[in-house]
């Protein structure tokens, strides 16, 4: 048998000067060439841009809002001229429902049940399309804008209500107090005035505030017609931001709560007042 063989260890080459300069010189060039194919840095606007996160919800609204809260004042002002301009004449047409003379009682009540069983929106079409954008008057031109005429088409509805909550105030006072004025002498003129509609103001005062947060909320709908109050602003916001859907919610619910804040404080009074004068509507 043959001796065993002797095992010897493993001897790893030793590494000299010369390797360590060829290994250092092959990384420099694999470097090199990487930095040479690498792509050129982005320009400081872009990494900008790639580094900021888009907008939140929260940021934008707080961003418009005094943007959109100028359209939500815009809308109380056509609410409130509505409310004016229609009252005005819906009293006079209240009025005219309890006339003597047949003609002007039949032909008030017809007026007032056509605006007050017509759609809102139509009535502000027939506003908005019926009524000349301008007219001339002795050779002054005098242009009619949108919200002018919003009011107008949104002042209908009011009048009609207006007068039927006249008419209905006044038949629920007792007919005593007409015999009663009419035997001290008063004219029928100055019964209604200082007898008859001091009385009706406390019935028709609770609806009539109920009329004016419907009113108010209707204005949206000037926006079709292409009045600048809070829903077309809102819209111009959510487009100017790149109609990013997560923002359409906040959005629109920011426009709704400010018709809420707005709106609930005065249900709140009309309820307050119904209780205090004990009338239901």
């Amino acid at each position: 048998m043959l001796p065993p063989r002797e095992r010897r260890p493993l001897e790893l080459p030793r590494l000299n000067t010369r390797h360590v300069v060829f290994f250092v010189a092959v990384a420099l060039v694999v470097a090199g060439s990487a930095v040479a194919q690498a792509p050129d840095a982005p320009p400081a606007a872009a990494t900008e841009a790639l580094i900021a996160a888009p907008a939140t919800p929260l940021s934008v609204i707080i961003k418009w809002a005094p943007f959109l809260l100028k359209g939500f004042i815009f809308n109380i002002v056509i609410s409130i001229a509505a409310m004016a301009l229609g009252t005005f004449f819906g009293v006079l047409l209240g009025l005219g429902q309890i006339s003597l003379k047949g003609w002007i009682r039949k032909s008030s009540w017809f007026v007032t049940q056509f605006f007050r069983n017509a759609p809102w929106l139509v009535l502000l079409f027939f506003a908005m399309f019926m009524i000349p954008f301008q007219f001339t008057v002795f050779g002054v031109t005098i242009p009619l804008p949108d919200w002018f005429k919003a009011i107008i088409g949104f002042a209908l509805p009011v009048m009609a209500n207006v007068s039927e909550l006249l008419r209905g105030a006044i038949r629920s006072l007792p007919s005593g107090q007409w015999d009663a004025a009419e035997s001290l002498a008063f004219p029928r003129g100055k019964t209604i005035r200082q007898i008859i509609l001091p009385q009706c103001v406390k019935r028709m005062l609770p609806p009539w505030m109920n009329l004016y947060s419907l009113i108010t909320m209707a204005t949206v709908l000037a926006s079709i017609v292409g009045v600048g109050e809070m829903l077309t602003l809102t819209a111009q916001v959510h487009a100017a931001e790149g109609g990013r859907a997560e923002l359409f919610a906040p959005l629109y619910g920011f426009a709704g709560l400010c018709f809420f804040a707005y709106c609930w404080p005065i249900s709140k009074l009309t309820q307050r007042l119904e209780r205090r004068y004990n009338v239901k509507t």
